[in-house]
Parts: structure tokens; C-alpha cells; sequence
């Protein structure tokens, strides 16, 4: 706070003292703006400053719709800001020739605004984990969600309007950030509206994580089409876009997360359904009777994994929709299903072809409990074999014999395949 404080008192001393000096050089209000605009260190010194005011709106801003920012929270954003700061200069050096204080000016609102987006989807998002939700949460929710809602639309409005009139500029990139916030805004006001809905229910809402699913798979598509749409009209009127490169991996990677998960979590329940034993009382009885999922006892509806674990029907289908493992043990419940269905057959392997003549014999007392241990190598022409056998009888020493092996056709058990040489090692224990 004392650091804060002091940044924005040293600021405004540093601005007063420009405007002063340029008042005195000039006696009048334009030849001073003038002086202002087209002298590099005072433009600097009106930079700081700007950028002091953002910061001190952005920290009333959060004090009337956050109140205390969580530690997650914090370090999401800071994180986010980043990378965003990053893409900006990126951006910069795409469209350096349009580069001046209104360009600066338009980029750091398009970052502050992100900033609250991001905030706002972290604090609907903890709406699921906190049991107690206040009147006022709700009323800074949609009054930001409404804010932002509206000044997305109006932006993504103006950039179309800038574009029709004058052709493709950087309100291109403006109207493509924005309408990807706006998308983002639409995403957060959904989950608001299940979360809202799921903690005024007085049991638990079972097809709440499949709306979910589905509200991430249909947004994340449109984010897909958006990007896709941007990077071809970029290339075309413009150059290739780098800044935009990684946000659309990630949310081309989001949009497959999300359709995975929806086949997946189909799958799953379509195995419980079918697959997975009801649980009986004198299973509910040999284990503990309450399921983890909800905290409940369990009477009737359980089912049993093949894991042994045993849960209630709707919590595993809730459960199976964002993750399909169990929920104690974090067996992967599709794996099991499908060794359950399909269990591995031992193969019948195909005799040995017999040796070349001068092949030596087995050693003895190898059916004397003694372990047989044997090492294949592919090569040509003669090779020695030395043989280390042991009699079977308790402390006798190992006897070592060497024997010639000539080269030809030999088959292999552990890749049913045929080498057209090998040293054979017998090690007889």
C-alpha cells in the first residue's frame, strides 16, 4: 500500500512538473499540447502516469466487484498478464507502422479489460466449492458480467463499423479480441446460471456436469471458428498473426479436451450402465456403506467397480463426466472395463526346430527344479558357446564346457520370429 502510494504521489509530480515547464516554454494551451505530444520525455512521463491512473481504476474496480482477491485468483491473473503482455508486443511489431498514444491507449484497455474476464470466470468457477454464496456475490457477478457483457459488444459493434468504413486495419484485431471476451463472457454467465441452480436444489443435480460438458464443448468450438476466421483473413489482407498463435492452440486444445471428455464420459456411463454389478447389502455391509462422492449412506442405487469400490448410480455419473477413474483408488475404469471384456488368451507357441547336428545336448537335471536361463543373439558364420552347467547336487562347482555351433534358420519364442543365425547360452542354476 505505502509502495502504491508512493508510485502514484512521485507520478503526479513528475506530470505536474512537465506540463508546468511546457506551459511556461509556450504561455498557451495548444502550442503546449503540441510541445507535449511531439517531445519524446514528456510523452514518456504522461505514459507512467496513464498507465498509474489504469492501475489505481483497476484496484477500485476490484474492491467494489471482488472485494479480497483469493491467492489463486492472484496468481492466475498475474500469470495470464504475462503471456497477454507478451501477445501485445507481438503485436506490436505486426502493426508498427499503425503504432501511436491511441494505439498504446487501445491495447492497455483491451488488457484491462481481459483482466476482469479472467477474474470473473475464477470467481464463478469457486462457486462450486464454496458452500455459502451471499446476496452480494451474486449482485457483483451479473453487474460485472453485465458490464463487461455490454462494452464487449459495443467494442466487437465499433471495430465491424471501422472495418466496413475503412477498410482492414488493426480494428481487426480489436474486433476478434473482443468477440473472443464476449465468448468468454457467454461461458461464465452459463456456469453461473447451473451453479446458481444446483445450490438452490435441495438434492444434488445430477445432469449438471453434463451441461457443463456440453456448454465448454459449444463455446470452445465457436473460439475454434473465431480463430480459424482471424488467421485466414490476417494472412490474406495482412501477414502471418505470431501473436495469436498460441491462444489458438490452447483453445484448439480445450475444444478437443472437451470432446474427449464427452466420448469418454459417454463411454463410461454406458459401462456402468451395462457392464457393472449392482451392489448388493452384503457388499454394502463387508465395506464402509458411505458413498465418498456425496457423503451419504448407501441403501439402494450402488454400484460396484471393478475395482471392488463401491458408490452411489448418480454420484458415478456425475463423476464419470469429468473424469473416468474412481474416485478412491484413480483406477482408469475404461482400461479395466475393456481387459474385463476382452481378457488376454495365452498363446500357444509352436515347438523349437530342431538344432544343427553338431548342436550340443540339453544339460541334465534341468527337470531337477534347476532355472534355466537362455540369451539369443543374431550373427554370422561359427560361433563358440560356452555351457555353465551345475549337477544339482548342494556344493558341487559349476562345470564349464565349450561347444561350436554352426549358423542356420532358428526360431525365436519372444517375437515369433525366425533368425537366420544365433549363439545359443544355456545357464543351468
Amino acid at each position: 500500500m505505502v509502495r502504491a502510494v508512493l508510485v502514484t504521489a512521485t507520478s503526479l509530480a513528475l506530470t505536474g512538473a512537465v506540463v508546468a515547464h511546457a506551459y511556461l516554454l509556450k504561455h498557451q494551451f495548444y502550442p503546449t499540447v503540441v510541445y507535449l505530444t511531439k517531445s519524446s520525455p514528456s510523452m514518456a512521463v504522461l505514459y507512467i502516469q496513464a498507465f498509474v491512473l489504469v492501475f489505481i481504476l483497476g484496484k477500485f474496480m476490484r474492491k467494489v466487484f471482488f472485494g479480497q482477491l483469493r491467492a489463486a485468483e492472484m496468481e492466475h491473473l498475474i500469470e495470464r498478464s504475462w503471456y497477454a503482455v507478451t501477445e501485445t508486443c507481438l503485436a506490436f511489431t505486426v502493426f508498427r507502422d499503425d503504432f501511436s498514444p491511441r494505439f498504446v491507449a487501445l491495447f492497455t484497455l483491451l488488457l484491462f479489460l481481459k483482466c476482469f474476464h479472467w477474474l470473473a470466470e475464477d470467481r464463478v468457477d469457486f462457486m462450486e466449492r464454496s458452500p455459502n454464496i451471499s446476496w452480494l456475490f451474486h449482485f457483483r457477478v451479473l453487474s460485472l458480467l453485465g458490464m463487461l457483457g455490454v462494452l464487449d459488444f459495443l467494442f466487437v459493434n465499433h471495430a465491424c463499423h471501422s472495418i466496413l468504413t475503412r477498410g482492414a486495419s488493426v480494428q481487426l484485431v480489436f474486433g476478434f479480441e473482443y468477440a473472443i471476451l464476449l465468448t468468454m463472457v457467454l461461458t461464465t454467465f452459463i456456469k453461473y446460471l447451473l451453479h446458481t441452480i444446483d445450490l438452490n436444489s435441495e438434492n444434488p443435480w445430477e445432469n449438471k456436469a453434463v451441461y457443463m460438458l456440453y456448454t465448454e464443448l459449444f463455446t470452445g468450438f465457436i473460439k475454434v471458428l473465431l480463430y480459424i476466421a482471424f488467421m485466414t483473413i490476417m494472412i490474406k489482407v495482412h501477414t502471418f498473426p505470431l501473436f495469436a498463435i498460441r491462444p489458438m492452440y490452447l483453445a484448439m486444445r480445450q475444444f478437443k479436451k472437451a470432446v474427449t471428455d464427452a466420448i469418454m464420459s459417454r463411454r463410461a456411463i454406458r459401462n456402468m450402465n451395462t457392464l457393472y454389478p449392482d451392489a448388493t447389502p452384503e457388499d454394502l455391509q463387508a465395506s464402509d456403506n458411505v458413498c465418498i462422492i456425496c457423503r451419504e449412506e448407501m441403501v439402494t442405487g450402488a454400484k460396484k467397480l471393478p475395482c471392488n469400490h463401491i458408490f452411489h448410480s448418480s454420484c458415478l455419473r456425475s463423476w464419470f463426466q469429468r473424469q473416468q477413474t474412481c474416485p478412491t483408488c484413480r483406477m482408469d475404469v475404461l482400461r479395466a472395463s475393456n481387459n474385463n471384456q476382452t481378457p488376454a488368451q495365452p498363446q500357444a507357441q509352436p515347438p523349437l526346430p530342431a538344432g544343427p547336428p553338431n548342436a550340443p545336448a540339453a544339460p541334465p537335471n534341468v527337470g531337477n527344479g534347476n532355472r534355466v536361463f537362455s540369451a539369443e543373439v543374431a550373427i554370422s558364420g561359427y560361433s563358440a558357446v560356452t555351457l555353465i552347467q551345475n549337477t544339482g547336487a548342494p556344493g558341487t562347482m559349476l562345470s564349464v564346457r565349450s561347444h561350436l555351433l554352426m549358423w542356420g534358420p532358428f526360431f525365436c519364442p519372444s517375437c515369433s520370429c525366425f533368425f537366420s543365425f544365433k549363439i545359443l547360452q544355456r545357464l543351468v542354476f
